[in-house]
């Protein structure tokens, strides 16, 4: 399937918290093309070096009009790159889409505030000819599922990549332990749970946050088993959210009931002190975080990946270094580093899975 290019609005927020839904799309997509962000702050820069200190040819630019102007392949479509904690635009934004649309761009938006349920927006929409998509309005067969117990029957390893903050790497390890995965010879599929893993274009998941709590935990594992009839998965990787200590978030709570996880992998950002958007609450310590995750989730944490914000690569190796001896688990960053220890960790914890390595 061709891609469609695409322009990342994340202005004032690329590289932060909250523009975790552009540096996403711009280490991955499998859906668009990205052929621009917006953040006037880096205009002129690579957003890979920006990122990532890598480049990638996707650039940066101070306005949509100077996208516009600079692409030589035009964008067909506007993607809201924003992930504010409040789910709603700043002031302004929607004036911003209405010019794109106006311009012939389509919308796609991650937010809790639909767009398409604002009919003087669609109706704008409609004239320019253009679409537009609510990713988190989760409209799936799925959406009033309860939990069964048909997760027993998976018999494929499921391993959920939780964390101790929100915001904090567990897509993006999510998204290249998969990869590597299927590098080595195991057909892995991975279990999109956000917004922004959807957008990515992930063929499996739901944004656990626009779920009714009731069926959260069912919509999880009705995801896992849609999958695991079409695929014949050899393991499942589950993207995880927020993280059970977040006073603002009780979806991780829903992907461990619902997956069923018999393994964990636990994002940590070491130099980061507190929960993210909330300065009042520390982060756990690790050590706590291992037992609380290990206690809920009834399964063992296999693997410590870092967030190395704030870390230089002398930090990440010595960091690496003391967590394997103080936790005597697999540790690394996936981004910094490579995923080799934690493939030997999956294959310790599952040797069963060796039988099916191409």
């Amino acid at each position: 399937m061709k891609k469609a290019t695409a322009v990342v609005y994340s202005e004032g927020f690329f590289t932060q918290m909250d523009g975790k839904t552009a540096n996403g799309l711009v280490r991955h997509s499998e859906r668009y093309e990205i052929v621009g962000v917006i953040d006037s702050q880096f205009a002129g820069q690579d957003a890979g070096e920006v990122l990532d200190g890598i480049a990638n040819g996707i650039m940066i630019f101070k306005n949509l009009d100077d996208a516009l102007n600079s692409l030589s392949k035009k964008p067909q479509t506007f993607i809201y790159g924003i992930a504010p904690l409040t789910g709603d635009f700043s002031e302004g934004d929607i004036t911003l889409m209405e010019q794109a649309m106006s311009k012939g761009l389509s919308i796609v938006s991650g937010m809790h505030h639909f767009l398409s349920d604002d009919k003087a927006f669609m109706k704008k929409a409609k004239q320019h000819g253009v679409t537009v998509t609510d990713v988190r309005k989760y409209e799936g067969k799925n959406l009033r599922r309860v939990f069964t117990g048909e997760i027993l029957k998976v018999t494929a390893p499921r391993i959920a990549v939780l964390g101790t903050d929100g915001a904090i790497g567990k897509r993006t390890t999510a998204t290249i332990v998969t990869k590597a995965l299927i590098n080595v010879g195991y057909k892995a599929v991975m279990i999109s749970t956000g917004q922004t893993g959807l957008m990515q274009g992930a063929k499996y998941g739901a944004p656990m946050d626009a779920i009714a709590g009731h069926f959260a935990a069912g919509v999880v594992e009705g995801e896992i088993l849609r999958a695991w009839d079409a695929e014949q998965s050899d393991i499942f990787i589950i993207e995880g959210q927020g993280a059970l200590t977040h006073p603002a978030y009780l979806s991780s709570c829903a992907i461990s009931r619902g997956s069923q996880a018999n393994g964990v992998i636990l994002q940590h950002a070491p130099m980061r002190k507190i929960m993210g958007d909330y300065p009042d609450f520390p982060i756990p310590k690790l050590e706590d975080a291992i037992k609380l995750n290990e206690m809920f989730t009834n399964a063992p944490v296999i693997a410590i990946t870092l967030n190395h914000e704030d870390m230089d690569n002398a930090m990440i190796d010595k960091t690496i270094e003391e967590y394997k001896k103080s936790y005597k688990r697999a540790v690394t960053d996936v981004l910094k580093r490579d995923t080799k220890c934690i493939i030997d960790a999956i294959e310790r914890q599952f040797p069963e899975l060796l039988k099916k390595k191409k």
